[in-house]
């Protein structure tokens, strides 16, 4: 194994606060941009589609392997094409894999071996007892097919990923190498989505939680205000006669119904504001029909509260709420902005 050198004693270590100035990090992202650019230059589009339609034509499922840095960046790609709910993606260590959990491998499954160098002792000692079990081996290497990769000798397909060097002081560290095969990896699963038609209720499906899942599966009427929460009042009813129900409610608004319930218009607390500014004393004689807004923003209760949001947001202003109706114009709800930040939106 040869001998490791001895950590340096604190008396040979640099003195001071070690410092990164934007001048030390600028040469070493345009480094970055130009290893990535030449792997985007070279990388050969017929093995990457190869390599994507095995993952697609897989009659079982489809495991990711890899040794330290690589394994790392192996596992996230296979939990990536586990959440599409496509087939059964999962990662498989290489040395436990070789202690027994390559019996999760069955006849016709996909084992994907990421290695820059494409001679990982694990890996090389890993693929021909998968190979024995029926998998269908592909190697991500770094290394060009032949002498000096061994892997990709020993797997039905190999995909090489161009690498012009490592933005590293000493030329080693896996921080491009590994960048590229997290790129190329996940670009594949786009095409994937892409090639399966994927629905955003197919994805939905998958991402329950967190703010993926809310985003694509809370509608505004999982999270709308209704019936007794709703500020409700009539064209008729005088604006200071009204004060309660507009401050009570916190919804910042009244919403102006007739006697079916539908909706006739709006009035905020800024309308109040402007109006109390514009007319003083004669406040106390118009009612809510006179000053609201009749031609409001609406929304349906079975649209995606994520669409609120940005219905919210969209010139020429910004609003704080959206009355909810059918499409009868019926009020269902009043959807406020405060109740979409509460919800984790």
């Amino acid at each position: 194994m040869g001998s490791l050198p001895v950590n340096a004693s604190p008396e040979c270590a640099p003195q001071g606060r070690a410092t990164v100035s934007a001048s030390d990090l600028a040469p070493l992202f345009s480094a970055q941009r130009r290893h990535l650019d030449h792997f985007f230059d070279r990388l050969d589009m017929s093995q990457a589609a190869a390599f994507a339609q095995a993952l697609l034509d897989a009659p079982g499922a489809v495991f990711f392997t890899g040794v330290g840095k690589s394994g790392i960046v192996a596992r996230k790609i296979a939990q990536t094409l586990a959440s599409l709910g496509f087939a059964r993606a999962g990662f498989l260590a290489p040395v436990d894999a070789l202690h027994g959990d390559i019996g999760a491998l069955f006849p016709g499954d996909v084992l994907v071996l990421l290695s820059k160098s494409g001679a990982s002792d694990e890996l090389l000692a890993l693929a021909p007892c998968a190979r024995a079990k029926g998998a269908y081996l592909i190697s991500l290497t770094s290394a060009a097919s032949g002498a000096d990769c061994p892997l990709a000798a020993a797997c039905d397909l190999n995909v090489h990923l161009p690498l012009q060097g490592e933005v590293c002081p000493f030329g080693l560290a896996p921080v491009t190498s590994t960048a590229i095969q997290m790129v190329f990896g996940d670009t594949v699963v786009a095409a994937i989505m892409e090639a399966r038609r994927l629905s955003r209720d197919q994805y939905a499906c998958n991402h329950p939680a967190g703010k993926i899942g809310k985003t694509l599966i809370f509608k505004v009427k999982d999270v709308m205000k209704k019936q007794n929460e709703l500020p409700l009042c009539k064209e008729g009813d005088m604006i200071m006669d009204q004060l309660t129900e507009l401050t009570s409610k916190g919804c910042g608004c009244l919403l102006v119904v007739d006697e079916e319930h539908h909706l006739i218009g709006t009035f905020t607390d800024g309308d109040l504001r402007r109006t109390l500014k514009a007319s003083g004393p004669a406040i106390f004689n118009l009612t809510v029909g006179e000053m609201c807004n009749r031609n409001p923003r609406t929304i349906t209760a079975d649209a995606m509260a994520v669409e609120a949001m940005e219905k919210m947001e969209s010139r020429p202003s910004p609003v704080q709420f959206l009355p909810v109706v059918d499409d009868n114009n019926v009020m269902c709800g009043i959807i406020t902005l405060h109740g979409l930040v509460s919800a984790g939106l």
